[in-house]
C-alpha cells in the first residue's frame, strides 16, 4: 500500500506593518473574551513569581529559567488560540472553550494512535526539552565563566552585563539568540495550525519555517514585538504579563490566519460542544 502524500498549506506573504494589525486584532479578542483571557495572563504572572521566589538567590539559574519559560509560551497559549478560533467562528469565547481544549480536546477523534492526534503533545515536549536545555546551558555559562559568583540580579548586572573587560554577556546573548531563532521559526504558526487542522507535527513545523523564510522582515518585526512586550511585562514585577500574555496569544492566532492558507486541510473537531455555540 502506498504512503499518502503529505499536503502542505500554502504560505502567504504579508506587509511589514501586518504585525501591528495582529496586535490590534489580538487586543479586540482579549477584550471580547474578558476575564477568561486575562486569567491566562494572571496564571503566567503567578508562575513567574514562583520562579523568582524559588531562584531569587540563584540568579545564574533565574536568568535561564525566565528566558527559557518564553520558549514554551506557544504551548501555554493554546487555549488562547482556541478562544480566538471560537470568536472567529461566531461562538462564545468562554471557560468551556478553555476546559475543552485542555481536558478533552479531540475526544471524538477515532484514531487515538495517529500521529496527528499526538502532534501537539509531541511539540509541547520538544519545546519543553529545548527550554530545559537553554536553562542548563545558561546556568553553566554564567556559573563557569562569571568572574565572581552571580547570586542576585545586581550581581548579574554588575559582573556580567556591565563588566568592563568581559565578554560573557555578549556570548550569553549570542548563544541565546542562536538557540531562539530556530525555535521561533519552528513555533511561529505551528501550535495554532495544529489546533486548527488535522496535520502532522512535521507538516506544521516545516510550514512554520516556510512562513518565516517567506516573510523574513515582517516575522522579525513580530519576534521583536513579542520580545519587547514580554520584557515589559516581566519588568513590571510580572503584572504586565496579565495583559501581555493574552494579547500575544490572541495576536499569534491572527498571525497564523494571515500567513497560512489552510484550504484543503481537514478541520479538527470544534473545541466546544454544540451547546456552547451562539444561538
Amino acid at each position: 500500500m502506498s504512503t499518502p502524500i503529505a499536503i502542505y498549506p500554502t504560505v502567504k506573504t504579508v506587509d511589514l506593518r501586518q504585525p501591528l494589525t495582529w496586535l490590534a486584532r489580538g487586543w479586540a479578542d482579549m477584550v471580547r473574551a474578558g476575564w477568561v483571557s486575562y486569567l491566562h495572563g494572571l496564571a503566567l504572572a503567578l508562575f513567574g513569581w514562583l520562579i523568582v521566589g524559588v531562584a531569587h538567590q540563584r540568579f545564574w539559574l533565574l536568568a535561564g529559567a525566565v528566558s527559557g519559560f518564553m520558549v514554551v509560551a506557544p504551548v501555554l497559549a493554546t487555549s488562547l488560540y482556541a478562544l480566538s478560533r471560537a470568536i472567529e467562528q461566531g461562538r462564545s469565547a468562554n471557560m468551556a472553550v478553555v476546559l475543552k481544549t485542555w481536558l478533552n480536546w479531540q475526544d471524538k477523534h477515532i484514531n487515538k494512535f495517529g500521529n496527528d492526534y499526538w502532534a501537539m503533545v509531541q511539540f509541547g515536549v520538544l519545546l519543553g526539552v529545548a527550554a530545559t536545555g537553554w536553562v542548563l546551558t545558561s546556568a553553566a555559562l554564567i556559573t563557569l565563566l562569571a568572574p565572581v559568583p552571580v547570586n542576585s540580579p545586581e550581581d548579574f548586572v554588575r559582573h556580567v552585563v556591565l563588566a568592563r573587560n568581559g565578554w560573557l554577556f555578549e556570548v550569553w546573548l549570542a548563544l541565546g539568540g542562536l538557540m531562539a531563532a530556530p525555535i521561533f521559526a519552528s513555533s511561529a504558526v505551528s501550535m495554532p495550525l495544529l489546533l486548527d487542522r488535522r496535520i502532522t507535527l512535521t507538516q506544521a513545523v516545516l510550514t512554520s519555517w516556510q512562513t518565516v523564510l517567506t516573510n523574513p522582515v515582517p516575522m522579525a518585526v513580530w519576534a521583536a514585538l513579542i520580545m519587547v512586550l514580554t520584557m515589559l511585562g516581566m519588568g513590571t514585577a510580572m503584572l504586565g504579563l496579565i495583559l501581555v500574555m493574552p494579547l500575544l496569544g490572541h495576536g499569534s492566532w491572527h498571525a497564523y490566519r494571515d500567513l497560512v492558507d489552510v484550504t484543503g486541510l481537514e478541520l479538527r473537531e470544534d473545541p466546544v460542544t454544540p451547546t456552547d455555540a451562539r444561538g
